[in-house]
C-alpha cells in the first residue's frame, strides 16, 4: 500500500509560480502512474495532469493547464511534482496527488492511492 504526502501549496499573486511535491512511501512507487487532481469549492475534480511510470515518462495535461504546467518525478526520490506558472486565480484549488497502476485514466479509481491534499491559492 502506497502512502503519498503533498506539499507545496500557499499563496501567491496572478501570474506567480509554485511547485507541489508528492512523497511516496511504503511501495513500488515505479509500479505506479502519477497524476495530480484538483477541486475548488463547488466545483467537480480535475484531473490536472499525469505521468506515466519512468521518470522521463510521457505525460498528459487538463487543457486548462497545457502551457502552464509541469509535471514530473524522480523516482530515485518516489516524488512526483507540479511545477505551476502563470497561476491565475482560477487555479485556486485543494490539489491532490494520485497514484494508479493504469496509465491515462479519465477518474480516479478503487485501485488508487490519493495524497492528504495541499491548499493554493491565487489571489492579489
Amino acid at each position: 500500500q502506497v502512502q503519498l504526502v503533498d506539499s507545496g501549496g500557499g499563496l501567491v499573486q496572478p501570474g506567480g509560480s509554485l511547485r507541489l511535491s508528492c512523497a511516496g512511501s511504503g511501495g513500488t512507487f515505479t509500479s505506479y502512474a502519477m497524476y495530480w487532481f484538483r477541486q475548488a469549492p463547488g466545483k467537480e475534480r480535475e484531473l490536472v495532469a499525469g505521468i506515466s511510470w519512468r521518470s522521463e515518462g510521457s505525460t498528459y495535461y487538463a487543457d486548462s493547464v497545457k502551457g502552464r504546467f509541469t509535471i514530473s518525478r524522480d523516482n530515485a526520490k518516489n516524488t512526483v511534482y507540479l511545477q505551476m506558472n502563470s497561476l491565475k486565480p482560477e487555479d485556486t484549488a485543494v490539489y491532490h496527488c494520485y497514484a494508479d497502476p493504469a496509465w491515462r485514466i479519465t477518474q480516479a479509481r478503487p485501485t488508487g492511492y490519493w495524497g492528504q491534499g495541499t491548499q493554493v491559492t491565487v489571489s492579489s
